[in-house]
C-alpha cells in the first residue's frame, strides 16, 4: 500500500480517521474529506502523508472538486473509502419523512455521488479500489430500524453490482459491514422514541470491536480484495443463521422485537 493515493469520507473522527491512520501508516497519501473542518484539519495534521478536504457528500459539485484535486495533486486514485454516514431508529409510522430524506442522502445517495464520480477515473486507470462502508443492519434488517436498514442495504446492493460491473477494469469493490462500534456515531441519532435511542447509544457505547481493530480489518480486504467484510463473529453467526436456519433465526428477531416493543410502550405511559 506505500505510496498508494487515498481518499475517506467521515474522516475526521471514529472509524473514518483510525483507517486514515492505518492506510497512513503503510505509507500510503490520505485525504481526509468531512464536513467537519476543525476535526478534519486536527486529524490530517497527526498523520504523515495526510490532509484534509472539506466534502458535504451530499453535494454533487463539491464531489467533482475532490475529483479535481486528487487529479491535478496525485495524478489518480488508488482507493475510494465511502465512509460517512448517520444513524436512526424508530417505528416505521413515526419517523418522518424529513428524516428519511436524510438519512438516505447521507448514507446511500453520497454514496453513490461517491462511485459515480470516481468511477470513471479508476476504469481510465484500469485499477483502483472501492471501500463502501455498509452495516450489518442491511444484512439482516433488525426491527425499528426501518430507515437506517434500507440505506446500508441499498449500500450492499450497490457494492455487490459494482464488484461485477468494474471486474473488467481491475476495480475491485468491498463491503464493510460491521455491527457496533464505539464511536460517535450516535451523535448524529435521531429516532422518535427516546427508549429506541437509549438502546441505540447503549450498543454502540459497548461494542467489542474498536475503530482501529475495524481499520485494520479494511485495510486487509483491500489488500486482498475481499468484497464482504463481516466484522463481528457473532455478526457472522447471525448472517449464517439467517441464510440456512430459517426458522431458528426468525424466532429470535421476532423475540427481540417483543421486547423492544415493550420497552417503547412502557417509555409512552
Amino acid at each position: 500500500m506505500a505510496r498508494q493515493r487515498v481518499l475517506i469520507t467521515g474522516a475526521a473522527s471514529g472509524l473514518g480517521r483510525a483507517m486514515a491512520a492505518r492506510f497512513a501508516a503503510a505509507g500510503a497519501r490520505v485525504v481526509l474529506a468531512d464536513i467537519d473542518t476543525a476535526a478534519g484539519q486536527a486529524a490530517a495534521g497527526e498523520l504523515a502523508g495526510a490532509e484534509f478536504l472539506h466534502l458535504d457528500v451530499r453535494d454533487e459539485a463539491a464531489w467533482h472538486a475532490a475529483r479535481d484535486r486528487v487529479e491535478s495533486e496525485w495524478g489518480g486514485l488508488d482507493v475510494l473509502v465511502n465512509n460517512a454516514g448517520v444513524s436512526a431508529a424508530g417505528r416505521i409510522e413515526a419517523v418522518s419523512a424529513a428524516d428519511w430524506e436524510w438519512i438516505t442522502e447521507i448514507n446511500l445517495l453520497s454514496v453513490v455521488r461517491g462511485c459515480r464520480t470516481f468511477v470513471p477515473l479508476l476504469k481510465e486507470q484500469g485499477s483502483g479500489h472501492i471501500v463502501n462502508v455498509a452495516s450489518m443492519a442491511g444484512l439482516i434488517n433488525p426491527p425499528f430500524m426501518g430507515s437506517y436498514n434500507v440505506t446500508k442495504a441499498g449500500v450492499v446492493a450497490l457494492s455487490e453490482t459494482l464488484r461485477f460491473e468494474l471486474a473488467p477494469w481491475s476495480v475491485g469493490v468491498t463491503a464493510v459491514c460491521p455491527g457496533f462500534v464505539p464511536t460517535n456515531l450516535a451523535r448524529s441519532f435521531r429516532s422518535p422514541d427516546p427508549a429506541l435511542a437509549e438502546v441505540s447509544a447503549k450498543l454502540i457505547r459497548n461494542g467489542k470491536v474498536s475503530p482501529e481493530q475495524l481499520a485494520e480489518q479494511v485495510y486487509g480486504a483491500v489488500r486482498k480484495r475481499k468484497f464482504l467484510l463481516l466484522v463481528h463473529r457473532e455478526d457472522r453467526l447471525a448472517w449464517w443463521a439467517k441464510r440456512y436456519l430459517g426458522p431458528v433465526y426468525r424466532g429470535q428477531v421476532a423475540k427481540a422485537a417483543r421486547r423492544l416493543r415493550a420497552r417503547i410502550e412502557r417509555a409512552e405511559r
